[in-house]
């Protein structure tokens, strides 16, 4: 079996075609130039000819992803097959969140148009071709319990169902408004555990923990609010808007939750 190095000195069309070969579809810009007799000149010319061919695709500079042939009309393979790469490639820790992580987990009533990472900095949009990547910032994300899931081309970590319901409060903003929220969280109940709902609610700050636990309420999911009515009982905790950046309105706060409803929450199921 040829070695990497063997690889990397032929063409690089040659060298896209025997990673594919292999399973493998990202290589970095250094991987691309290693053990390769051409000049930078010649190493770029070789990129934007494989580009234009849609051969490959570049969803950050110096990072590189193998297009197969049914994705060629997309410009890219779905963000699952190289996401966890690319944030290897960015010495960045993360985890797919928000609604592309419901939707893995089975709350797929509506698919994200983007593909949510949370990572622990601010990081700019990705996309390439049909695929967009959109970037949320926790500094919490080395500490969120995930889950290994496999990909087409290997695995990725996603946010557990439990770490997912408090990101979709938490980014409410991100997840669509909050009428979208709460349809995904109706969906994402049945994979809910209470226990570790309520476990994981230290993680998270105590409003994040009312507004999810009022929300689950108003869902009739009372197992659950239960547990995280349990939490709240020993914490201290003060009113707080249901949707936050919006007009107080009239209403007085829940009793149970002192969550005050500035807003109307209806699903869409």
């Amino acid at each position: 079996m040829e070695n990497m190095a063997n690889l990397k000195s032929k063409t690089l069309a040659a060298f896209v075609e025997d990673l594919q070969a292999r399973g493998r579809y990202t290589f970095t810009r250094a991987e691309g130039a290693s053990g390769a007799d051409r000049s930078d000149v010649a190493l770029e010319a070789a990129l934007r000819r494989l580009k234009r061919r849609g051969r490959i695709a570049s969803p950050r500079r110096g990072f590189y992803v193998l297009v197969p042939v049914e994705y060629r009309e997309a410009g890219c393979p779905p963000a699952s097959w190289f996401i966890d790469d690319l944030m290897r490639f960015l010495k960045q820790p993360y985890y797919v969140g928000l609604l592309s992580a419901a939707a893995i987990h089975g709350a797929a009533h509506q698919q994200p148009m983007v593909f949510q990472v949370v990572t622990d900095r601010p990081t700019r949009p990705a996309r390439v071709g049909r695929v967009r990547i959109g970037f949320h910032m926790s500094r919490k994300v080395e500490s969120t319990p995930v889950a290994k899931v496999q990909t087409e081309t290997g695995s990725m970590r996603v946010s557990t169902p439990e770490a997912t319901a408090f990101d979709l409060v938490r980014f409410a903003p991100a997840a669509g408004h909050l009428n979208n929220v709460a349809t995904v969280l109706d969906e994402l109940a049945e994979k809910l555990d209470p226990a570790a709902l309520a476990k994981l609610a230290h993680a998270y700050a105590v409003p994040e923990a009312q507004r999810l636990g009022y929300l689950l309420e108003q869902l009739s999911q009372r197992k659950l609010a239960e547990s995280l009515a349990g939490w709240l009982e020993i914490r201290r905790h003060r009113p707080v808007l249901l949707a936050p950046g919006q007009a107080h309105g009239k209403a007085p706060p829940d009793r149970r939750w002192s969550v005050i409803p500035n807003a109307t929450v209806e699903t869409d199921i």
